[in-house]
């Protein structure tokens, strides 16, 4: 139930307390797990029925770890942070403004781009080895890299045409939703060559998917999300207030569309590594995960990351990379730095 430094706790009738400086998971007067609070840097709860005491939130909360709620099929549906993760005023103040000077667009087109890139860049992984293993997949995988190329060049140009610094959102939404989306067209058609048949995928699900890759994918993204959205609060950044990912109560947009250039690097790669491995995603009758397959996907993501890879000519985990961007977010949005670059992964 326990991985260092996360723990994950989804057994019904299961309860998390604090003893000395350690969370423990009974049940039934029995000890299922613990962690010392030092080593710890996030808990899910993913699994109904699972109890916490007051003293343990005042723990985690007090020390900076997060607590993030997920139901069986991954959606979040509540976090608990230290309630001193407000953030400064002039960061709020400059992420609002930015909606409408220009700053804002220019960087979910910027985070587009790296979104792209980072396709492409894991489609040339996966054609590396194939080109005279298997040259039909290394033909379509080269083909897919050559249209999402394509596609993020034509997201280059909505800045370059952009009459004004600060022309609405709204107006251009379409056009870069439009890019981004027939990019992924391409990719996840790219991505069916290389999955084993049983799997039967039927391209990309997002809401109510009952087929396992995407059930399996649609997990580890809520797990990013949670990921996003606490480096967004230490950044001093609000997760609601977002650009490309349309306002909603209850939505948190800025957490959408900071993660996009964070789903394969640290999602599929990981999942579609697993189903090419032969890793099989168990469902239950209902079609939902079955609770093993979710406890190891959590597993595998938190191990993902804390995988070091190449950024700033270091090698850092790629949660702190995720914390390192939203930081660089903010300052693009104070003023404090020209550009926002993105996070391209090697591959």
């Amino acid at each position: 139930m326990a991985v260092l430094p996360h723990l994950i706790v989804d057994e019904y009738g299961a309860f998390i307390g604090k003893h000395s400086e350690r969370l423990v998971v009974t049940k039934d007067k029995e000890r299922l797990a613990q962690v010392p609070l030092i080593h710890l840097e996030a808990v899910l709860i993913t699994g109904n029925g699972v109890g916490i005491s007051s003293d343990a939130v005042h723990a985690c909360t007090e020390r900076g770890i997060p607590i993030h709620f997920l139901t069986r099929n991954g959606t979040p549906y509540a976090s608990l942070y230290s309630a001193g993760l407000t953030g400064t005023v002039a960061t709020r103040r400059a992420q609002l403004l930015a909606y409408h000077n220009g700053l804002g667009l220019a960087l979910v087109v910027k985070i587009a781009s790296g979104k792209l890139t980072n396709q492409a860049a894991f489609l040339k992984y996966l054609a590396k080895y194939r080109k005279e293993t298997d040259p039909p997949t290394h033909e379509a995988l080269t083909h897919a890299i050559e249209t999402i190329t394509t596609h993020r060049r034509q997201l280059s140009r909505i800045l370059e045409r952009t009459p004004s610094p600060g022309d609405h959102l709204t107006r251009l939404r379409s056009d870069i939703m439009g890019e981004e989306g027939r990019a992924a067209n391409a990719y996840w058609e790219a991505i069916a060559h290389i999955l084993p048949a049983s799997l039967g995928f039927p391209g990309r699900v997002r809401r109510g998917a009952r087929d396992p890759l995407n059930s399996a994918l649609n997990y580890g993204y809520a797990i990013l999300y949670g990921e996003a959205e606490r480096a967004l609060l230490l950044a001093g950044l609000d997760p609601y207030a977002g650009f490309l990912h349309a306002d909603r109560p209850g939505k948190p947009a800025m957490v959408l569309d900071f993660v996009e250039e964070f789903r394969t690097p640290v999602v599929d790669r990981t999942i579609i590594g697993l189903a090419t491995k032969g890793v099989s995603f168990d469902q239950e009758e209902d079609g939902l995960l079955a609770r093993e397959t979710r406890l190891m996907i959590a597993e595998k993501i938190l191990e993902r990351l804390e995988t070091p890879a190449p950024f700033r000519g270091k090698r850092h985990p790629l949660r702190a990379i995720i914390q390192i961007q939203a930081r660089s977010i903010a300052t693009f949005f104070r003023g404090e730095r020209k550009d926002y670059t993105p996070y391209r992964m090697r591959w």
